[in-house]
């Protein structure tokens, strides 16, 4: 009797042997680490990853794609068929159409991460000290934010674009640049007070304000990094509607000009004459409307895969 109890007890598997085991299967996972594993099974995310990363390579590296020279425009090629190294053809001025848009993307691209950049890092300071201090401090930003809305954007960039070009000969990147992030920081800063006010309320910053944590670690170590998924996710949309925004200033005048090259300047430039050819009004359209809808896209993934209500 007394072997068989120590058999049995051998055999039989105690705390200690199943306890590694079940704390690596209830490891919690964080909120990033749910999102990733949703986003790697998103075809729209990596739909729009690769387009994203195609557009980027053509800014940063522009050469990787063409080595025609953009600025050399020739009069005798006026409104030539595609050949050769022009796979577009040829534009009003004799400029080679695919390297002009391949180069385009350089300007667009710098000038609407730039604005966003400066339109974040706004938003998180107003969002930010509005969600979490509340009261007069609350009031008076989110008034501030109500005016800003409140004003036209269209009327508002033109104006702000016409006051910071220095010069007539000014290429306009740091105006249209400046112009953006002054005036499209409002949504993100709404998100971001929302987000902190929801993260304020939550039992762990309860807990860190009762064993002494101040202001500025209550902020950047607690609250921040459980707020600013939805923050990022608004960027990304608004990159996007930078892009958009920049072209539509360069159509109308105020945005990029000069020797400056971008998808705006180049279907203001040949809008004229599009019942001529029209190549050159398309080519850039087309590029400029599959990078907005790509950054689009990856901003609905992401923010897809943030939202708790959809898992």
């Amino acid at each position: 009797m007394s072997d068989i109890n120590a058999v049995t007890t051998a055999e039989a598997p105690g705390p200690a042997a199943t306890r590694p085991a079940d704390a690596s299967s209830a490891k919690p996972r964080s909120l990033a680490g749910d999102a990733w594993r949703d986003l790697r099974r998103s075809k729209v995310f990596w739909i729009a990853a690769v387009l994203v990363a195609v557009i980027l390579l053509m800014a940063v590296w522009p050469t990787l794609f063409t080595s025609a020279d953009p600025a050399n425009c020739q009069l005798a090629n006026r409104h030539h068929p595609a050949g050769g190294g022009a796979l577009f053809g040829y534009d009003f001025q004799g400029c080679n159409v695919y390297a002009r848009t391949i180069y385009g993307a350089r300007d667009s691209i710098f000038v609407a991460v730039v604005a966003t950049l400066i339109a974040g890092v706004i938003g998180l300071t107003v969002g930010l000290v509005a969600g979490f201090y509340g009261r007069w401090a609350d009031a008076v930003l989110s008034r501030f934010i109500d005016i800003v809305l409140g004003v036209p954007f269209l009327l508002a960039a033109i104006v702000l674009a016409r006051r910071f070009t220095v010069h007539e000969t000014d290429t306009g990147v740091l105006a249209v640049t400046l112009t953006l992030g002054l005036l499209g920081w409002t949504t993100a800063a709404r998100v971001m007070r929302s987000a902190v006010i929801t993260a304020r309320n939550q039992d762990y910053v309860t807990a860190a304000r009762m064993l002494g944590a101040g202001p500025g670690r209550l902020m950047f170590r607690h609250i921040l990094p459980n707020a600013v998924g939805p923050f990022l996710v608004v960027l990304t949309l608004l990159l996007g509607i930078n892009i958009a925004a920049e072209a539509t200033l360069s159509y109308l005048g105020v945005g990029l000009q000069g020797d400056a090259i971008s998808w705006g300047t180049s279907i203001a430039g040949n809008g004229p004459y599009v019942r001529v050819v029209a190549g050159p009004v398309v080519w850039p359209s087309i590029f400029l409307a599959v990078t907005v809808l790509a950054f689009i896209m990856l901003g609905d993934a992401v923010r897809d895969a943030f939202d708790p209500k959809r898992r």
